[in-house]
């Protein structure tokens, strides 16, 4: 019994084990690459295992040996995988799994989808929720605690806001986390409160920790299952790569685990938050990779301050809708400088969250400084958003070597709130992809999800029409700093790679680089702008392995 076992046991382990190179060409197919800054068409491409061999221009014979594989793509359109350079891979998973309030049309109709999830839910301790957004909101209002009460008096319920920088929680969760009104906000967070200085229910950046910090945490299982279930809905989108902005060192841990279980359906490229636990001995063991580049570990997240939306992003000047208000910075100066000295020195690259201009420009200045004292300008420091830019900024990405890493779909998000919140002249910097181009900046696109979708051809439709899903505002919102078609798919792939240094690696559909590849109904080149974000995904391709096809449910391991 034993031999017999440890035959099936070889057999399995041969069967999983290629034992030769495998070619594979995929012909008629209408493709699409970036070759610098030039558009590249091709109509075949060739790779053996994980690895391009060859693209085929239109016209060329594709010559094909006996033990090839060969595919027809119909005519249908292929592009690079695409990179989204800022998401939050775990909270997507996790949301996935809990309350659904994107869109929610108003506070009841919130509270509405929440009652639906608990009753499908009903062995949950806590009801736990995202996606509201009261600017979306008729009344405009932050919602109460007063609200969930009526249908949640004996449960807790805590509902995070679509950009994860304000919490609304029930009585029963403000009471089991000792919220009384006599419950003071931490530093870079605050308790709103009521005419009568009862807390509401809202609790802004770090205050959402009071709350928090009652909830128990997910297990090691369940932070595994949502992982897996996160990147296999990201794979169905056309992401290849997504940078995971803010993991702490289980979550390394479990990617590491992951990848070792050949369990990685997309790549993943994580940044650890600082400060999170044991972070400068995490750091201490330097850069990490996968033998396969499934994961990779060379970068750290910070974060400067908080939303525009909930007034969190630290302004150098009043919000224009809220006099004598500047919002937040999570951490004083000399924290950040510890923060950003700490991880230059060990070599890694920093990515610090900035929305505010005056965020921003402290940002710009801590990293003028300690890039000069580490030598680090050759590891393309990032700044996370870099939303709100004074103009006279601007030009200090290029000079610095520090990459925007931005976001389009916030700017079609934002719209209808952002020149309120700013004014007519600081919106001038802001959501500034034109001028941050013409400056010669490099531009990493992604969507922040689950703040925002995590569809990349939102991303593409907004970086190119600067319009939502309606085709408003006519002409595009700041219309003139739009990108061109080339540019956006460039930021969500080759700059999106160079922002993670790897460029040589993905990015493009080169011969050496990995087989990474997306296959579509449409071509986003020909077809109206104004339809790109309906486009629909065939097929994704990661290490020369299909991972998704929409004809096939279930074809990622």
């Amino acid at each position: 019994m034993k031999k017999l076992q440890m035959i099936s046991a070889i057999t399995s382990l041969l069967i999983a084990t290629p034992l030769m190179a495998q070619t594979t060409i995929i012909k008629n197919i209408n493709g699409y690459t970036l070759s610098g800054e030039t558009l590249i068409k091709f109509s075949a491409i060739s790779f053996t295992n994980d690895t391009i061999n060859k693209t085929y221009q239109p016209g060329e014979t594709v010559d094909i040996a006996s033990d090839v594989v060969v595919i027809d793509g119909h005519g249908k359109t292929m592009l690079p995988g695409l990179i989204d350079a800022h998401g939050h891979v775990l909270g997507y998973g996790h949301s996935l799994l809990r309350v659904d309030l994107v869109n929610s049309a108003s506070e009841a109709d919130a509270v509405n989808r929440t009652i639906v999830y608990a009753k499908d839910n009903p062995s949950q301790h806590w009801v736990l929720g995202r996606g509201w957004n009261q600017v979306q909101w008729l009344n405009n209002s932050y919602p109460s605690a007063k609200s969930l009460d009526k249908a949640f008096p004996d449960k807790p319920v805590w509902l995070r806001r679509v950009d994860g920088h304000a919490g609304w929680a029930n009585s029963k969760a403000m009471a089991l986390a000792g919220i009384t009104s006599a419950s003071k906000g931490p530093a870079g967070g605050e308790i709103i409160r009521d005419e009568n200085g009862q807390p509401t229910g809202v609790f802004i950046d770090n205050a959402m920790e009071l709350i928090i910090a009652s909830i128990a945490q997910p297990s090691r299982s369940e932070d595994k299952l949502a992982l897996t279930k996160a990147m296999h809905s990201l794979a169905s989108l056309g992401l290849t790569s997504v940078h995971d902005a803010g993991i702490d060192q289980n979550n390394i841990n479990l990617y590491k685990e992951l990848a070792s279980e050949n369990n990685m359906t997309i790549r993943i490229n994580g940044m650890l938050y600082l400060p999170s636990e044991n972070w400068q001995q995490q750091l201490a063991q330097g850069p990490f990779k996968t033998h396969d580049d499934m994961f990779i570990f060379n970068s750290v997240k910070i974060q400067a301050d908080g939303a525009l939306g909930s007034r969190g992003a630290s302004l150098i000047n009043d919000y224009s809708d809220h006099a004598g208000h500047k919002g937040l910075l999570l951490h004083d100066k000399e924290t950040l400088q510890h923060y950003i000295d700490f991880a230059m020195n060990a070599g890694f690259q920093v990515n610090t969250h900035a929305i505010g201009d005056n965020a921003n420009k402290l940002i710009l200045d801590l990293y003028q400084q300690a890039i000069a004292k580490s030598n680090t300008k050759s590891l393309r420091h990032r700044i996370e958003h870099a939303q709100v830019l004074r103009l006279v900024d601007i030009p200090r990405f290029a000079s610095l070597n520090v990459i925007a890493s931005m976001q389009a779909t916030h700017a079609t998000s934002d719209k209808n709130m952002a020149v309120t919140r700013l004014g007519e002249q600081r919106i001038l910097g802001a959501y500034a992809w034109r001028k941050l181009l013409d400056s010669n900046a490099v531009i990493a696109a992604g969507s922040d999800f689950p703040v925002e979708s995590p569809n990349p051809f939102y991303g593409l439709h907004a970086a190119i029409t600067r319009q939502d899903h309606n085709n408003s505002p006519q002409g595009g919102w700041y219309g003139d700093q739009k990108m061109t078609p080339v540019e956006a798919l460039r930021s969500f792939t080759l700059d999106a790679a160079y922002a993670a240094h790897q460029e040589k690696l993905i990015g493009s559909l080169e011969a050496g680089k990995k087989a990474d590849f997306i296959l579509l109904s449409d071509d986003i080149f020909t077809m109206p702008a104004s339809q790109i974000w309906q486009s629909q995904v065939l097929q994704t391709w990661v290490a020369g392995k299909k991972v998704f096809s929409l004809a096939e449910p279930s074809v990622a391991k």
